[in-house]
């Protein structure tokens, strides 16, 4: 299937089906840390990218094999890219909730909440996870790179809206980079949106895999921890999340797709899927599919390297396969 993937083994989400609504990457942002690639298409402009009655039909076809709701706690709504882009978005979340009793998430950039339609089709979602890495003008320019016809003030004010008109569970995450949007001024301002808005959860992240620029740094893990102490500090009951310690601590992968038990090219082609959305290690690779070890995974791999379907990458002091 070209727009599900996994299930996916997740730290905050448990098993998760994921649905992909983008084929190439269509966001309003170029964030400078991001593990996909460069924008294709930087646009504000809502279309249907991808046929929406495509991706209704991989879904049907997901759910029509038996045993396949028992796989998954959850579905999680993501793109390559902005999902909310997408004009059949509000059609593919009902329709999910058609077919499956299980939560629905929902991964979003949170660029888009000012617009009461996409307020309206989120509605369904059973947890709702926005990004917000700056409040202020400069560094949210920085680090996340808008379409012009992104504002910060209306993306804030879309945040607060919908955390207060939305029923389920948000979850906020907000990525640091070293240098870029992570000092105090930063922190409090951040802290005065968080003031604003109803949330269930923060979530903080810093660069952990390769990223799009090279100068997006992770920020070390003590200073998250005193992000982290801040941020509790300031918001008693609200539970803040450290998904990233930072670039002294080896970190593990977060999401990633289960299942052993199949044929070589039955894993190469789930490889292959794993590494169109983010960059992998060897290690990150095998605890996916523990058929051998990481060096089992470097000879799977070496032939598409040699071919160039698939390239390898230095961050920190590993090896990173990516397409």
């Amino acid at each position: 299937m070209d727009h599900i993937f996994g299930p996916v083994n997740s730290r905050r989400l448990g098993r998760s089906l994921g649905i992909d609504l983008f084929s190439d990457k269509v966001c309003n942002l170029n964030c400078i840390y991001c593990e996909v690639g460069k924008t294709d298409r930087l646009t504000c402009e809502r279309a249907e990218y991808v046929p929406t009655e495509k991706i209704l039909g991989e879904i049907d076809r997901y759910f029509a094999e038996p045993g396949r709701e028992q796989e998954i706690d959850v579905v999680t709504v993501t793109a390559s890219g902005e999902p909310t882009l997408h004009t059949g978005f509000g059609r593919i979340l009902a329709h999910l909730r058609d077919k499956t009793a299980k939560k629905i998430a929902v991964l979003t950039n949170g660029t888009t909440l000012m617009d009461a339609q996409v307020r309206q089709e989120l509605a369904v979602a059973d947890v709702v996870i926005p990004s917000l890495d700056a409040a202020r003008e400069t560094s949210f320019r920085k680090i996340d790179r808008p379409a012009t016809c992104v504002d910060l003030p209306s993306v804030i004010e879309g945040l607060v809206v919908f955390s207060h008109e939305y029923a389920g569970e948000i979850w906020l995450e907000i990525l640091f980079v070293r240098g870029i949007n992570d000092d105090e001024g930063d922190i409090q301002a951040l802290q005065d949106v968080i003031t604003r808005m109803r949330l269930d959860r923060i979530q903080l992240n810093t660069v952990a895999r390769p990223p799009l620029e090279s100068f997006a740094r992770p920020v070390g893990g003590e200073r998250m921890r005193q992000i982290v102490t801040t941020l509790e500090t300031n918001n008693p009951g609200i539970p803040v999340d450290l998904l990233a310690r930072g670039s002294d601590t080896n970190i593990q992968d977060a999401e990633s797709i289960t299942g052993c038990g199949r044929s070589r090219d039955e894993i190469l082609a789930e490889i292959l899927q794993m590494l169109k959305r983010r960059p992998c290690t060897a290690a990150d690779i095998d605890a996916v599919f523990p058929c051998g070890g990481p060096e089992k995974v470097e000879q799977y791999l070496t032939p598409l390297v040699h071919s160039g379907q698939v390239r390898t990458r230095v961050h920190g002091d590993r090896i990173y396969y990516l397409l």
